[in-house]
């Protein structure tokens, strides 16, 4: 990690400001090829980002990079799972259905982050039930403009705005036999991808703000402790996201997080203004899923201690 220690620590903390989705992407490229590990190209192109918006974006593609290596490199992907009835693993209706060799796809995905831009879709799907009336889900990768896929733009959200977000309907998609990625939907992607998602997320935001305090001038403790508590997520990024232990860690790391960022607002007031509205109104990105998060951590904790939990 060290190298991307001293990046965020030496690199000059100044950059152009963002136009565009395709600005962002552009950036977020150039990063790449200097910090391809996944937890290291969050940092990195979080600290080059210009808002809370793009750096979140950043630690959403090297999530999914994380937990799907195979995905290209240079093409923007999202992760459709959430419809009308929330993302729960019961409420997934979108059907994988088999036809001759291969399969088709049918249904609507009502949220997806990135979903106008997206080049890479990476869709959850039931196959049907089994024997306990259990939804049995794949994961299945499109390619964006595949014949029966339709996005359909979603207005903006009042935080993040810069984030695009689209519903997506798919009618009579082919798919073929290598693009059902194998074993389950649920226990081998969508379910660890909550955790990989908030490891990534928080290490670009944790960039973007360690270059906020740099080019602020904001007391050294505060930068340095911004720094130990991303080497902490850095580290449980690079562990199993299913084992209770590492979420044991994360809700640790995260708590920690929230407690530095209560520790910043002293020094939010020397920002300048567009900055620091710009954070005052999309700082609620950070609270989203913290139910879940909550539920998480107990489920873990019971789990060390010997219960089976309840997911």
């Amino acid at each position: 990690m060290k190298d991307v220690l001293r990046f965020l620590l030496t690199e000059a903390p100044d950059f152009p400001a963002l136009d565009s989705v395709e600005a962002w992407w552009r950036r977020h490229l150039a990063v790449l090829p200097r910090f391809p590990l996944p937890a290291d190209l969050a940092l990195a192109s979080g600290f080059r980002m210009d808002r809370m918006g793009f750096a979140f974006s950043s630690g959403y593609q090297a999530a999914l990079r994380s937990l799907f290596p195979q995905l290209p490199a240079d093409r923007r992907a999202a992760l459709c799972a959430t419809e009308t009835g929330g993302g729960h693993p019961s409420a997934i209706e979108t059907k994988l259905t088999p036809k001759g060799a291969g399969w088709t796809l049918d249904g609507v995905k009502t949220y997806v982050t990135l979903g106008t831009h997206a080049e890479e879709l990476l869709v959850v799907a039931s196959e049907g039930r089994d024997a306990q009336e259990r939804n049995r889900l794949r994961m299945v990768r499109l390619d964006a403009r595949t014949s029966g896929v339709t996005v359909e733009p979603l207005p903006p959200l009042g935080f993040v705005p810069e984030v695009p977000h689209a519903a997506l309907r798919l009618e009579g998609v082919e798919v073929a036999p290598e693009d059902v990625l194998p074993g389950d939907g649920y226990t081998r992607y969508l379910k660890p991808f909550r955790t990989v998602e908030d490891c990534h997320v928080n290490l670009a935001v944790l960039g973007w703000l360690v270059k906020v305090a740099r080019r602020c001038g904001w007391p050294v403790a505060l930068r340095e402790e911004l720094v130990a508590v991303a080497v902490m997520i850095h580290a449980i990024a690079l562990e199993d996201p299913s084992d209770p232990a590492v979420h044991v860690a994360l809700g640790g790391a995260l708590a920690q997080m929230h407690r530095a960022l209560e520790r910043c607002e002293v020094a939010w007031e020397g920002v300048d203004v567009e900055m620091r509205e710009r954070w005052q109104r999309d700082r609620r990105l950070l609270d989203l899923a913290s139910k879940v998060r909550a539920k998480r951590l107990e489920v873990a904790r019971q789990r060390l201690a010997g219960g089976a939990g309840d997911d």
